[in-house]
């Protein structure tokens, strides 16, 4: 059964807003009293935005919010299940090149309120290569509740540089996604363009003034821009 937040999307659906790489309690609060409605917390260790090198999972834990987002790239199962629990997250992210095996397995082992978000790096492929990776996971789509579409790096996220937008209207995407890569004030008036628009935006380093410290001023003035798109 298809929740109400993996309904087909209409015409004039604003998109939620995610916020991702945060490191800092007082910036988390400051997000939740602006009623961002998705916390994105960054469990690779390479990413000068890993969250453990500035919280603790207890402190993630007691974070009162029930949109907290664990990214992982490429990690065990097992590793995955321990974070999730000791962060009390409700959402994973995968961001590497987990398989439709390891996405099943996670799913099995997974509380079923948890929702599972995999992510498709865009690079310059065609539309054809995306559908193709499309493909392989909309057989998952039970168990996955989220797509997440950002531009493809050797980082794994955070390039701030955005992908062909117009990729989105020639695939079929078979449940509600994210957007990321990129976003920005400058650019977020494109967003008209995309047919089956995105269930929620993703920004990170354009809204920041070094990595994991983000611009609050910033995500503010963007927030009320998409409320009024």
């Amino acid at each position: 059964m298809i929740s109400e937040d993996q309904q087909p999307l209409t015409d004039n659906h604003q998109p939620k807003l995610k916020v991702c790489g945060l490191k800092k309690l007082d910036q988390i609060t400051e997000l939740m009293e602006m009623n961002v409605d998705f916390l994105g917390f960054i469990f690779y260790e390479k990413s000068p935005r890993y969250v453990l090198n500035s919280l603790s999972l207890k402190q993630i834990a007691e974070v009162p919010h029930s949109g907290k987002v664990g990214v992982f790239v490429n990690v065990s199962i097992e590793t995955i299940l321990e974070i999730s629990e000791k962060a009390n997250l409700n959402f994973i992210q995968l961001h590497g090149d987990e398989t439709e095996e390891f996405i099943s397995e996670l799913r099995e082992k997974f509380n079923k309120k948890i929702g599972i978000i995999k992510v498709l790096r865009v690079g310059t492929s065609e539309s054809k290569e995306v559908r193709k990776e499309i493909e392989k996971v909309s057989n998952l789509k039970s168990q996955i509740s989220h797509l997440l579409f950002d531009t493809d790096s050797k980082a794994f996220g955070g390039t701030g540089k955005t992908f062909d937008w117009n990729i989105l209207n020639e695939i079929d995407i078979p449940i509600p996604y994210f957007l990321s890569g990129g976003i920005s004030e400058e650019n977020i008036h494109q967003l008209k363009s995309i047919k089956n628009q995105p269930f929620a935006l993703d920004i990170n380093s354009k809204f920041e003034i070094k990595p994991g410290n983000k611009d609050i001023q910033k995500i503010k003035e963007f927030k009320n821009l998409i409320s009024n798109l």
